[in-house]
């Protein structure tokens, strides 16, 4: 089984060479985190949504993240299809 989850969270490493992709559902509760180089990004497009085995989800389990990640992926549907660059 698959899940579609939303770019909610883009942040850079105190290095600057690392780069944080967080895609969360829309309530929130599960996401997936990645932390890329910039070597690793260039060229690589960044969508919207992706859709990933329920397997590679992980529980939100701080309510405030839950709360901002369940805002930031319903701002992501409203603007944007999942195919999306952003």
């Amino acid at each position: 089984m698959t899940e579609t989850v939303w770019l909610v969270e883009r942040s850079y490493g105190h290095d600057e060479d690392l780069v944080t992709l967080v895609y969360a559902t829309t309530d929130g509760s599960l996401h997936n985190k990645k932390q890329l180089s910039h070597n690793m990004l260039y060229g690589k497009t960044i969508t919207a949504a992706k859709e990933l085995p329920a397997e590679n989800l992980e529980a939100v389990t701080d309510a405030d993240d839950q709360e901002r990640y369940a805002t930031e992926a319903a701002r992501m549907v409203e603007k944007h299809d999942p195919d999306d660059a952003v």
